[in-house]
């Protein structure tokens, strides 16, 4: 029998049932789990719950990783194995190495320590290769300012999907990526 692959989700707890960004990260969850992914998160509210949901409604498994650090943070209903740590950086550290991929959505300055940790990690070999995906363009302009850093020159749009971090359009595509990034069949 295969490994479980997990997909760890990135993004901000402030939207809520009804708001766009809401509603596109349930429609990850469920493309995650067409594409035969688990899917993990922060297990709290706003994209983490939308994912999580959106997993769930189509019979997928749903990690949640919580820290005690953040007190009044509740679990939201759609996690099925919740891994509780203490601090917020253990639970960083966790949300990756639970991972097999990662799709970072849009977010604040937690969702950006996240994506910037990964792709450093990726960057610095610190753990083996493992697919990242930004979803829609609200990382592009973070994404091309440190790809010109590297590359000594303005990057093209577009440009600094490179070889670490691939910019998806759509949940659907995001799933594809990962799915053929990992050889999972569909």
């Amino acid at each position: 029998m295969n490994k479980e692959q997990i997909i760890t989700v990135f993004g901000s707890s402030r939207p809520r049932e009804g708001d766009a960004d809401y509603d596109e990260a349930r429609v990850l969850g469920r493309a995650l789990t067409k594409h035969g992914f688990a899917v993990c998160s922060g297990a709290y509210g706003g994209v983490m719950e939308a994912v999580s949901r959106g997993a769930k409604e189509s019979g997928g498994k749903t990690y949640g990783v919580t820290a005690e650090f953040f007190e009044n943070a509740k679990l939201n209903p759609w996690i099925d194995v919740e891994v509780r740590t203490k601090t917020w950086q253990e639970r960083l550290f966790e949300l990756i190495r639970l991972a097999d991929g990662f799709v970072a959505c849009k977010g604040g300055t937690g969702t950006l320590v996240e994506l910037a940790v990964v792709w450093e990690m990726l960057n610095k070999s610190v753990m083996s290769a493992k697919p990242f995906a930004v979803l829609g363009d609200f990382w592009q302009p973070v994404l091309n300012r440190v790809r010109e850093v590297e590359l000594g020159r303005p990057a093209p749009w577009g440009e600094a999907n490179g070889r670490l971090v691939h910019t998806a359009a759509t949940p659907g595509d995001a799933a594809s990526y990962l799915q053929n990034s990992l050889k999972q069949p569909s």
